[in-house]
């Protein structure tokens, strides 16, 4: 029995191994291949290539053993208990005599047996520094020991022969004992490329919008280590109608701060829509999504690159690998400038970008593109010394859709505002919101008019009592109900000038603090009641008409929407429309 670092025990397994398994098992298992579980991002890359590798052969056993010695080993029972698997103790490992061990997690003690061993990436070849559990030093991330090494029974698997040579020269005893086979993870990143829409509308971001996916490795040099607040930044300049931005961070800042922490820090960027992306898995599908990526010398940036994404670096660690693909990126792409803007530099990017901008250098991390599980399947069975089971190549798959993401409801926004013609005689509105969580404008420079909005459920009381415009989303089944509402919320808040409810689809009604009632009607797609509120807001500082008007809607730089404005008679024993 072992105690893991969490203090649960963990007993020695019975099934599918241990010393009377033959009494328990229903799978007549001819081999047993054990996963060193060592940490979450170890250990997710295996559990998502195995299934694929053992595809319907019940005669290979596979259970997990749990190494509880990583400074980032939180979060790794869950994972396989989240996923079914079988879990033993590392101490049990003696006992079970494997056939062949198999671990992305270079950091691993063997046991006294002789199976062999085989190393997989857990993400793209040896481009970073990091710390060395057994010493003060740093050491090549992904590099096996040379004591390893010596026990001649360690195979190490890489996507790319340039990756041999940059281990070779830092660890010349890993000569002969190397195995190209690809990246799996990018050959089905690659396969998800036709379903970017898809993905990026399961994640909750509309067609019209773009999606900028900020990428942390860990460490002090990473994004986050050294820019936390980028986040937040970024959505106080992205207008909320134009962008959503999403944050993938490196499962080791989860293992060693812990979700509360991180959530903690990005509280602001979380209250403006930040969408933080589950730290297992879902990576995948909301990098495929990305319109652009934001990041740092981690592997999930080198990843957006060769995928065909715009990339910005936030930060490039001194930690980075010269010579590498992720140095051969650092070079080619452009930095994020702390002192300009962040959207004209995002939008220049992409503007700027060109189809197979990256492809050079995705070519130097990536060999044998789509075949990756076929060679690594016949390199895990030659291991086992176990015939494959068929001749038929394991299918490369798309991604699977996310489930719905967790994420908080912006309910107040900072609106800026201006109307004027266009030169055909119609008067045009242009909207720009952000977040009120992260919105701090300064009036420099600033031509128009600005007011804050907040939704009904907004729990900032100050936010709401300092509101200029409130509105009610959820649909209101009559006007009458709508009226109602109307009245009380300009009631319960004396300090704002107008509130709009919607009547479903893209009409709602708004009324003014002086008792008149615009009836607002927009063309095209629904949108929410605080877009046709901004262009009522809007025309009444400008003196515009409000009845039997026709403004154009003008959200950034998307295009524009046509909003017929109509004053609704007031009814009977209301009080006089001033």
């Amino acid at each position: 029995m072992a105690v893991n670092a969490s203090g649960a025990q963990l007993r020695d397994l019975r099934a599918p191994v241990g010393r009377d398994a033959h009494r328990w098992n229903t799978f007549r298992s001819e081999k047993t291949l054990v996963v060193a579980a060592r940490t979450v991002t170890s250990t997710v890359r295996v559990l998502e290539s195995l299934p694929a590798l053992l595809r319907g052969d019940s005669r290979v056993g596979v259970v997990f053993a749990h190494d509880p010695t990583s400074a980032f080993n939180d979060g790794v029972l869950e994972l396989l208990r989240d996923a079914g698997c079988r879990v033993m103790p590392w101490s049990q490992l003696d006992a079970v005599s494997p056939d062949l061990i198999l671990s992305a997690s270079e950091n691993i003690d063997l046991p006294t047996d002789d199976c062999p061993v085989l190393v997989l990436p857990h993400g793209v070849g040896f481009q970073k520094l990091v710390p060395d559990s057994r010493t003060a030093q740093t050491r090549l991330s992904g590099a096996v020991p040379d004591a390893l090494l010596d026990a001649g029974r360690t195979w190490i698997a890489v996507s790319h022969p340039d990756q041999e040579r940059q281990l070779l020269a830092a660890h010349p005893k890993a000569r002969s004992r190397t195995l190209v086979v690809g990246d799996p993870c990018f050959d089905e990143l690659s396969a998800s490329l036709p379903d970017t829409v898809a993905h990026k509308r399961a994640w909750g971001v509309p067609d019209d919008k773009r999606l900028l996916v900020l990428s942390s490795t860990w460490g002090p040099t990473s994004l986050l280590g050294r820019d936390p607040g980028l986040a937040a930044r970024a959505l106080a300049e992205l207008p909320y109608d134009e962008y959503r931005v999403a944050a993938i961070i490196h499962p080791n800042v989860w293992a060693a701060h812990g979700s509360w922490q991180i959530r903690a820090v990005l509280a602001d960027a979380l209250e403006a829509g930040l969408l933080l992306i589950p730290t297992v898995h879902a990576w995948r599908s909301a990098l495929v999504a990305a319109e652009a990526v934001v990041g740092d010398h981690g592997s999930v940036t080198l990843y957006g690159a060769a995928l065909g994404k715009p990339v910005l670096l936030a930060t490039y660690g001194d930690d980075a690998v010269p010579g590498t693909a992720m140095a051969a990126l650092g070079e080619a792409a452009p930095r994020l400038r702390p002192e300009a803007g962040i959207r004209p530099q995002i939008e220049s990017v992409i503007a700027g970008h060109t189809p197979g901008l990256y492809s050079g250098i995705s070519r130097l991390a990536f060999a044998a593109p789509g075949r990756a599980l076929a060679r690594l399947r016949t390199v895990l069975y030659g291991l086992m010394e176990l015939a494959e089971p068929a001749p038929t190549a394991p299918p490369v798959r798309a991604l699977p859709r996310p489930s719905t993401p967790e994420r908080t409801v912006v309910t107040s926004w900072t609106v800026d505002s201006a109307a004027g013609s266009d030169g055909a005689g119609q008067w045009v509105v242009t909207v720009h919101r952000r977040p009120a969580a992260v919105s701090r404008p300064s009036d420099e420079g600033f031509e128009g008019f600005r007011h804050l909005a907040c939704a009904e459920e907004e729990r900032d009381r100050q936010l709401a009592e300092s509101a200029s415009v409130i509105t009610r989303s959820r649909h209101t089944p009559s006007a009458v109900g709508a009226l109602s509402w109307i009245r009380d919320t300009l009631g319960r808040f004396p300090g704002c000038r107008l509130a709009a409810a919607s009547l479903g689809g893209n009409s709602c009604l708004v009324g003014l603090r002086d008792g008149r009632t615009v009836e607002t009607t927009v063309t095209g797609p629904a949108v929410d009641p605080g877009l046709p509120a901004a262009v009522v807001y809007t025309c009444l500082r400008a003196g515009l008409p409000l009845d039997d008007a026709l403004v154009a809607l003008r959200v950034g730089e998307t295009g524009k929407e046509d909003v017929g404005l109509r004053l609704r008679p007031a009814p009977p024993g209301a009080p006089e429309q001033r």
